[in-house]
């Protein structure tokens, strides 16, 4: 996978809590971040996906079959 270079800005306190616990987990500080934002992103998905189910059952977000999405795309199966 590629690899994309971000500049951040951080909290001290938080700042200083990542060189501890990369220190203590013998980890870079690159490391623990592409880890607590996948742990954070895994965790948004599950929200994101109770928020659709929610608006489905509600009615107030419309569902197509497949089939119906396929035709409209003009993709044959």
């Amino acid at each position: 996978m590629a690899t994309v270079k971000k500049l951040i800005s951080l909290d001290e306190s938080i700042a200083k809590e990542l060189e501890v616990v990369a220190s203590v987990m013998h980890k870079s500080q690159r490391e623990i971040v592409e880890s607590a934002l996948d742990f954070y992103f895994d965790y948004t998905d599950i929200i994101v996906a109770d928020s659709v189910t929610r608006e489905i059952e509600a009615g107030t977000m419309k569902i197509y079959e497949s089939d119906e999405v396929y035709k409209v795309l003009g993709i044959e199966l």
